[in-house]
């Protein structure tokens, strides 16, 4: 396969004995079925097809794509090569963050290094952090474009990067291929079921609207301090957001902040009266 998502020679049937793995049913097909793919303005149609047969040989069903330039269209109906129907019932939306509202924590693959980032983390370990969430909502794995990737607003709303290990001196991936890759990852981490799942954990991790909240109130709260200048922000907005990302902070603990934070809103206005 190649970046510009032409047809492949010869016949597909979408029928490789391997599609078939240990993960049929049960919690490991319910943990692939809470996986979105999401692939944002992607350029080339065929790669949208192509990745939706790398999503349905490995089990995953749900494919997001964001401002595609072009889709439907026939080559990515062609790509797909059995995988129509994972075509058929994708959410095309505007943007990163509508395709992200709904879930847990997402990764984002990326090939450039990132100097004020979230985590970096390997193909492997993104699939064995990502796998438990499932069990309390949905979760998602972010491509880029073919040419220019992700952007640094794009990467800024995922919890985790992941970079995959690839040859130094010949680096180029087809967008499809690491989509295969990431979702195979997944489904191996699915089919150790129990092993990579904390038993009876009933504490439930922040959603990303709750991150994006929090977000917004310690900015605002930080702003009435004068200790932020939204017209200068500099570089503290992706510093807090690399911080937030590495703590992968519970829900309960998301709301504590917030009432901390309200809690400090509250006197500085009981402080402005007063005054005046």
């Amino acid at each position: 396969m190649d970046k510009s998502g032409g047809p492949t020679r010869g016949p597909e049937t979408g029928r490789d004995s391997t599609a078939s793995g240990a993960v049929s049913s049960g919690d490991g097909a319910t943990a692939l079925g809470r996986i979105r793919v999401v692939l944002s303005h992607t350029s080339h149609p065929g790669n949208i097809g192509a990745a939706a047969r790398a999503c349905k040989t490995m089990g995953l069903g749900q494919l997001w794509l964001v401002a595609p330039q072009r889709f439907p269209d026939p080559e990515a109906d062609a790509r797909a090569s059995g995988a129509g129907d994972l075509l058929a019932s994708a959410r095309v939306v505007d943007t990163l963050a509508e395709a992200l509202t709904g879930t847990l924590a997402a990764v984002a693959l990326t090939a450039r290094p990132r100097e004020i980032a979230a985590p970096q983390v390997a193909p492997r370990e993104a699939a064995e952090r990502l796998l438990p969430l499932t069990a309390e909502g949905e979760v998602a794995l972010v491509f880029g474009n073919e040419q220019a990737g992700l952007s640094s607003e794009e990467t800024g709303l995922c919890n985790l990067l992941c970079q995959i290990p690839t040859n130094p001196a010949y680096s180029s991936l087809n967008l499809a291929a690491a989509v295969q890759i990431l979702t195979y990852e997944m489904r191996l981490a699915a089919a150790g079921g129990s092993d990579l799942r904390s038993a009876g954990h009933a504490l439930e991790p922040a959603g990303f609207e709750e991150i994006e909240a929090l977000h917004a109130h310690l900015l605002a709260t930080m702003a009435a301090l004068d200790f932020y200048d939204p017209d200068n922000p500099r570089r503290l907005e992706p510093k807090l957001r690399r911080l937030i990302a590495r703590a992968q902070p519970l829900r309960e603990e998301v709301n504590i902040l917030r009432g901390l934070l309200t809690a400090v809103d509250k006197m500085m206005d009981e402080g402005a009266d007063e005054r005046r």
